[in-house]
């Protein structure tokens, strides 16, 4: 393999687990960051990278990032679930994408990974069970974050459409050890911290290693114009935060969130947000996907390269043990290790 990998958003939480398999199997990394990135999660591995000032939206600097690049890994992308931060989310998942895809077939890149995600698929109450199969349907279900993800999607299909080697993630609610006050690590915090409150809805989650690792699988792989929902179970939020409790020695939290009261938590904090300037808590979209149950098939993952998924109950107890050991040190930002 010629010329270093791009990594995007290599100073996030997928990039960054990302980074570090790749350096474990001896790759040349070449990675995206923005000016002022905390880099905790790489700490240890940061100097092995050849490290690139550029936003995915700056097609000068990614031109220049991107020269002698053979393969790219896309893990870069804004999520949000807030009025507005739509216009800035969807110039990084969808312009940012098609930057890439662009840059990506002027410059020969023999293979592009995408990460979407399984908001993606196209979310209706009407279709509760899906795979890599189901077609996008525009629905009230889906949030603007969901479309910006599909749009991105778009971009690549037309990446490839066009001749350029592309496939596509669909992960789950991505688990493990992070910054601990953003994502899905941030259950852990609120847990320890005593939430009260379980929405009766379920979802699909996954290791944030094994994502990484069949991404890195595929990059190495000539498959093309596929897409893979990474999935390692369905579960109830309910169940969810139970797991996670149980890793803390905490309580679990007692008090199930209703589609009803549901809609009255988001519109108490749409309130207290006009009326005191507090970011909410929820929005009317995170409190709707929290009481919306879907079931994510993986077959299709489970497929090829003889992949298979590591135990929810592992990933949460492991990233339990770290959240304890983070907690009694002032909550600096761990890692799993591979």
């Amino acid at each position: 393999m010629k010329g270093p990998i791009l990594v995007t958003g290599g100073t996030g939480f997928l990039g960054s687990y990302v980074i570090r398999l790749l350096l474990s199997k001896g790759y040349a990394v070449r990675a995206l960051r923005r000016k002022n990135s905390p880099m905790d999660l790489l700490a240890g591995n940061a100097e092995q990278v050849e490290w690139v000032e550029a936003d995915v939206t700056d097609i000068v600097a990614l031109e220049d990032a991107m020269q002698g690049i053979t393969h790219v890994l896309h893990c870069a992308a804004m999520v949000s679930f807030h009025p507005r931060d739509v216009t800035r989310m969807m110039q990084v998942n969808v312009e940012g994408t098609a930057n890439l895809i662009n840059l990506s077939l002027e410059m020969g890149v023999q293979r592009f990974i995408h990460v979407s995600s399984i908001a993606a698929i196209g979310r209706t109450k009407e279709r509760p069970q899906l795979n890599e199969k189901a077609k996008w349907v525009q629905s009230g279900g889906n949030s603007q974050y969901a479309i910006s993800k599909y749009l991105g999607e778009q971009e690549a299909w037309r990446g490839h459409a066009e001749g350029l080697s592309v496939a596509i993630v669909n992960p789950a609610i991505v688990l493990g050890s992070g910054f601990w006050d953003v994502g899905s690590a941030k259950f852990f915090k609120q847990i320890s911290d005593g939430l009260k409150f379980s929405p009766v809805g379920r979802s699909g989650f996954v290791d944030v290693r094994d994502v990484a690792r069949f991404m890195v699988l595929l990059m190495e792989s000539d498959i093309s114009g596929e897409r893979y929902i990474l999935n390692a179970d369905n579960i109830l939020y309910r169940d969810f935060f139970k797991m996670i409790a149980q890793s803390l020695d905490a309580r679990t939290p007692p008090i199930p969130v209703t589609p009803m009261l549901a809609e009255v938590a988001w519109r108490v904090e749409w309130l207290k947000e006009k009326l005191l300037g507090i970011d909410p808590l929820v929005t009317r979209e995170t409190a709707r996907s929290s009481v919306s149950s879907f079931y994510y098939e993986n077959d299709k993952s489970r497929s090829v390269f003889g992949f298979e998924y590591r135990p929810l109950e592992q990933t949460i107890r492991e990233t339990g043990a770290q959240f304890l050991e983070a907690r009694d040190k002032g909550l600096p930002p761990r890692v799993l290790p591979f």
